[in-house]
């Protein structure tokens, strides 16, 4: 007999359908239940590729005298964190604190009215000597506290929200004036937490630290940091290099088939978490994109491109949008469906080409993953590697008859936007113009469909709720990103990118921006939200709605005629004071625009889109920054014109020497 939540349209909420847990959405009618009931609320929250998600769904939810448990003594919420990040966020500090640490699944234990007194993430579902309660016990254990030491929990839940509300204004109150300069603080701090053997910053696991890659690449195109700080440069290049190297050789790239997973349990980059999340690609795609730009690695490029392969191939939806996530586990178990063993090399490519592929790859007898089985590393040259692109696609080819991880067919507005981002970026930088008119083509595909009434919807459903901040954001920002490839669009599709982009920031301030402060909140202002309205100050998996804002207003201010969007950028910036002080590193991506910003936004200009292809051509080999490319007829035919900030240069007879201006004079290290 199923729950409430078989007509879900979240697919991790239909999971649990079957469950015998009374599981109900999230929504008036739960709260409105318990409050008739003077029951407490369970919420739990997970996402559909999640592996201890399903892990204690098996052990605990679908145990029957588990089930009566917590339907007897709670209410149960199950919500989808990717449908619902405002109500994630909110528990998912509220853990924080509680616990220090957070995490998926992730569990609150709520008054009625939805405050949370307690929470953890996974329990076990008896004793394993590992310190966690059994969930069991913990049901028993806070239902008796509920009903005889219910004055405890109030003043629990109080000081919880009390503290949530703290976290969401410091910031604001402590801004301060800060110089550009100061960002190199930031870099120096960042760089000294670096894994000088394997990459990224800081031990197990690893997760792929793209927010502060770009920053410090950023950081890397300033005259200040290349010229004034040599030995900080050297440094900042070694960790990004190594990093980039790391990540692309090892198990968070999926070798065969293209793609990256979540993170690596290790700190070698070695076994990851399987499950392969929309975000994570687009992000690693423009951060590989922007580091080519510098380096000229090959690797770099080719994981960029078997990553979009990846993404046109396994994760395109029929809309012409991009499926969410990829499930950790098959149905042969985590990471079957990825690994391999020598015999099974021998089987698909005969004898020679296999042992060619498990040296490259390093497939032994032994293996590096659970029975015997190696999950694919990358140790040859780049010569191996070409020569057995034929032995991939083969194995590829029969690893898709294996049964394979669910798709989770959900198309967020959030993470197609940063894919249409990361099309455009990396079109740019690596000269592939079909890149960047996908990215158009999400872009367009996401106004016609997602924009309605005056209102930009978090999903495609009809069920959608309004936007978060992240989807005006990050979809306002790519909007702009496309306003500026004159070379590839039409001047009337460049011109109709940048309304857009203008009308969405316009909603944004409007929406979002706190009344007595400079911040953001993470939901609109007639929004419901769960206990409280969130300022989201650091970037976590993906950036922050507060950091893409930034980069959004530093954009606007250097294109727009309105002088709303300099205004402000102006109010906002403060707010990173103490904040490039305390945690350079958990702000990254917004002191990259903070970065940009005072490196000044380049604005080129030709009298035509075929003047306009023939300076990005040469901007391609160069270092990348921030650029919009228009055709302005009042330009000479033969001449290039290029402003920087405020200022405008002389006009240029060379498109070459424009580049090389335009980069700074910076030059790929070879």
């Amino acid at each position: 007999m199923s729950n409430q939540l078989a007509n879900e349209s979240s697919l991790y909420l239909r999971q649990h359908a079957d469950n015998p847990v009374d599981w109900m959405p999230w929504g008036e009618e739960a709260f409105a239940k318990a409050k008739a009931e003077d029951k407490p609320i369970l919420v739990s929250i997970g996402y559909s590729s999640c592996h201890w998600c399903h892990v204690m769904a098996h052990e605990s939810f679908e145990n029957d005298y588990i089930a009566r448990l917590m339907n007897k003594h709670f209410v149960c919420i199950k919500v989808d964190r990717e449908e619902r990040p405002d109500v994630d966020r909110v528990y998912m500090e509220a853990v924080q604190m509680i616990n220090q640490h957070g995490g998926w699944p992730l569990h609150a234990f709520c008054l009625p009215d939805g405050r949370p007194f307690y929470g953890g993430t996974y329990f076990p579902p008896e004793e394993r000597g590992q310190g966690l309660i059994p969930w069991p016990q913990l049901i028993m254990r806070i239902s008796e506290y509920f009903d005889s030491k219910r004055d405890e929990l109030e003043e629990n839940a109080g000081n919880i929200v009390a503290n949530l509300e703290h976290l969401s204004s410091t910031v604001q109150e402590e801004g301060t004036e800060w110089n550009p300069r100061d960002l190199l603080g930031g870099v120096k701090r960042i760089v000294k937490t670096r894994d000088a053997e394997n990459g990224g910053f800081g031990g197990a696991p690893k997760f792929p630290p793209t927010m502060v890659l770009q920053f410090l690449l950023a950081m890397r195109q300033t005259r200040a940091c290349g010229n004034e700080f040599p030995k900080l440069a050297d440094n900042l290049d070694d960790s990004v290099v190594l990093t980039l190297e790391k990540i692309a050789r090892g198990g968070l790239f999926d070798q065969v088939g293209g793609g990256f997973c979540r993170y690596c349990v290790d700190a070698s980059w070695t076994i990851p978490h399987f499950e392969k999340m929309l975000y994570d690609n687009a992000l690693l795609i423009e951060t590989f994109a922007i580091a080519w730009s510098r380096y000229r690695q090959p690797l770099m490029i080719k994981v960029v491109e078997e990553t979009v392969d990846w993404l046109e191939r396994e994760m395109k939806l029929s809309s012409g949008l991009y499926a969410g996530s990829v499930d950790a586990d098959s149905p042969e178990g985590e990471g079957k469906f990825y690994c391999w063993t020598p015999e099974e090399l021998q089987s698909a490519l005969g004898d020679e080409v296999a042992d060619q592929f498990a040296k490259a790859y390093r497939v032994t007898e032994e293996g590096n993953f659970e029975g015997g089985l190696s999950y694919p590393q990358f140790d040859g040259s780049l010569d191996d590697r070409d020569a057995l692109s034929g032995a991939r696609e083969t194995l590829r080819t029969i690893r898709a008859d294996r049964p394979a991880p669910v798709r989770d067919e959900k198309a967020l507005t959030f993470w197609n936007a940063l894919v249409a981002r990361a099309l455009l970026q990396a079109g740019a930088i690596l000269g592939r113009s079909e890149w960047i008119e996908r990215g158009g083509d999400i872009l367009d595909r996401i106004w016609e469909e997602r924009f309605v009434d005056g209102r930009l919807l978090s999903r495609g459903e009809e069920d959608s709720p309004d936007g978060f901040l992240d989807d005006y954001a990050t979809t306002a920002q790519a909007l702009l990103v496309a306003s500026g490839r004159g070379d590839v669009f039409s001047q009337e599709r460049v011109a109709e990118f940048q309304a857009r982009a203008e009308t969405l920031g316009r909603d944004l301030l409007a929406k979002f921006k706190a009344k007595n402060g400079a911040a953001y909140y993470f939901t609109a202002e007639n929004a419901e939200s769960p206990i409280l309205r969130q300022v989201e100050w650091y970037d976590n998996a993906t950036p922050s709605g507060n950091s893409t804002v930034a980069h959004l207003l530093v954009g606007l201010s250097a294109v727009s005629e309105d002088p709303v969007f300099r205004e402000a950028k102006e109010s906002l910036r403060p707010s990173y004071g103490s904040l490039i002080e305390r945690v350079a590193n958990g702000v990254a991506f917004a002191l990259t625009a903070w970065c940009q910003e005072a490196s000044g936004v380049a604005t080129i200009k030709a009298s035509s889109q075929e003047d306009l292809k023939e300076v990005a051509a040469e901007l391609a080999l160069r270092c990348w920054r921030p650029q919009w490319l228009t055709v302005d007829s009042s330009v000479p035919a033969g001449k290039w014109r290029l402003c920087v900030g405020n200022t405008c240069l002389p006009d240029f007879v060379s498109p070459s020497e424009l580049a090389e201006v335009a980069a700074m004079a910076s030059q790929p290290r070879n």
